[in-house]
């Protein structure tokens, strides 16, 4: 339902000390999220799968690898709430489009079943 607001518009950039990428992006449940029930934010860029270790999440406090994440109990994803997600990749994105796929997996308390959300977005780095 909200999955084509996860990634922000015109919100790609590299990061200015060359050691990856970032993008904003809004969690895809209407109620918001303890942080250690986001399961996973799952980054594809140009068709590159994006290691899991390399995602960094940012919310206004210290970034949060996925790991830290699982164990990030007193922080929340509100709904609607911006947040920074970086990729460490030496060197960053070249200047021009990119096509960029982000996947949520949220653990929802009652749902017996995760919740997936998925957006892709051409943005542009300049």
């Amino acid at each position: 339902m909200f999955d084509k607001y996860l990634i922000v518009d015109d919100s790609l950039r590299n990061l200015p000390d060359g050691s990856g990428f970032a993008f904003e992006a809004r969690l895809g449940y209407y109620r918001g999220l303890g942080l250690s029930m986001v399961e996973e934010l799952a980054v594809t860029i140009d068709g590159e799968d994006i290691d899991r270790a390399a995602v960094r999440f940012h919310d206004g406090d210290d970034a949060l690898t996925m790991d830290d994440m699982e164990t990030a109990y007193d922080r929340r994803w509100e709904f609607g709430a911006k947040a920074t997600i970086s990729v460490v990749r030496p060197g960053g994105l070249a200047q021009g489009e990119h096509t960029l796929d982000l996947r949520e997996k949220l653990r929802i308390s009652y749902l017996p079943f995760p919740s997936f959300n998925s957006d892709s977005k051409t943005l542009s780095v300049r």
